[in-house]
C-alpha cells in the first residue's frame, strides 16, 4: 500500500503585536518617569528674571505684577501671559520677554516718555508721561527742559489732553516752556497759559499746540520777550525795556 503524505505542521510565529504593545508600553513608561524627575529637578525652574529699562516700576513691583518668581515652574507661564499682565502698569507701553533655556527669563520694558512734572505739597515732585499717567520721581531724577504743570485737577480731561499733545512734539521745541497752566474760557474750553525761561508769556489752546509750537518757538528767538497770543489769530506785544529803578539824586549847594 502505498504510504500516506503526513502534511508538515507549521511552527507558531511569535505574536508580533503582543511584543510591540509591551515594548511600546515600557517606553511610554520611561518618557512619563523621566519627565516626572525633569519636572521635579532644578533645570526646569526659573534661575533668573532679568528687568531692563523700567524706571518708574521697581523689580519687586514688576515681579508681583507678573505673579511669578525665581524657583517658579520655567514653562508654567508663557510669554505672551507675562506680556498681558504687566500691561497692565499704565506706565508701561511695550513689553518684550525672551525665555532662554535653562531658567533665564529676560524682560525689556519700554515706558511711555515723561512730558512734564508736577510739585506735590510734600515737596516732592511727580512725572506726567504721555498717556496721562503720573508716577512719583524717585532719587530726584528730574529731566531737563520739561515743563512744570501747576493748578491742574487730577480729574481735569484737559490734563490727558495735554500730556498726549506734548508726547507728540519733539523735546527740542518745548524746551524752553518752563511752566504750564490751565486757563479756559467758554470759546477755548482747553485754553492755556505757558511761560518760557526766556521770559514770554504764551496763550494758545491744547488743541492748537502740535500747529503752532514752531511759530512760537520762531518769535522767541527773534523777538524781544513779551506776551504772545496763538489762537485762532495770533498776535505779540513787547514788554517793552525794563528800567532799573534809580533813587533820584540829592542836589547839593556849595556854600
Amino acid at each position: 500500500m502505498p504510504k500516506a503524505n503526513v502534511p508538515v505542521l507549521k511552527k507558531d510565529k511569535p505574536r508580533m503585536k503582543t511584543s510591540r504593545k509591551v515594548i511600546a508600553i515600557l517606553i511610554l513608561l520611561f518618557i512619563v518617569l523621566m519627565g516626572v524627575l525633569f519636572f521635579r529637578s532644578q533645570i526646569s525652574k526659573i534661575s533668573e528674571i532679568r528687568f531692563t529699562g523700567n524706571a518708574y516700576s521697581t523689580d519687586a513691583e514688576l515681579l508681583k505684577q507678573m505673579g511669578i518668581q525665581v524657583g517658579s515652574p520655567f514653562f508654567g507661564t508663557s510669554e505672551s501671559t507675562i506680556r498681558e499682565r504687566l500691561a497692565g502698569i499704565p506706565s508701561i507701553e511695550k513689553i518684550t520677554v525672551d525665555k532662554q533655556f535653562p531658567g533665564l527669563i529676560s524682560i525689556t520694558i519700554k515706558e511711555y516718555r515723561a512730558v512734564a512734572y508736577s510739585l506735590n505739597k510734600d515737596g516732592s515732585f511727580a512725572a506726567y508721561l504721555a498717556n496721562g499717567t503720573e508716577v512719583p520721581v524717585k532719587n530726584g531724577g528730574i529731566a531737563a527742559g520739561k515743563p512744570l504743570l501747576t493748578k491742574w485737577k487730577k480729574n481735569d480731561p484737559n490734563l490727558i489732553k495735554l500730556c498726549s499733545v506734548l508726547g507728540q512734539i519733539p523735546d527740542n521745541l518745548t524746551a524752553d516752556i518752563s511752566e504750564i497752566i490751565p486757563s479756559p474760557t467758554a470759546s477755548y474750553p482747553d485754553r492755556i497759559k505757558m511761560y518760557t525761561s526766556s521770559h514770554f508769556e504764551v496763550i494758545t489752546a491744547i488743541s492748537l499746540l502740535t500747529e503752532k509750537i514752531e511759530d512760537l518757538n520762531l518769535v522767541i528767538d527773534t523777538q524781544e520777550p513779551g506776551t504772545l497770543t496763538m489762537l485762532e489769530a495770533d498776535s505779540y506785544s513787547s514788554f517793552g525795556p525794563v528800567e532799573d529803578n534809580k533813587e533820584p539824586q540829592k542836589e547839593t549847594t556849595n556854600q
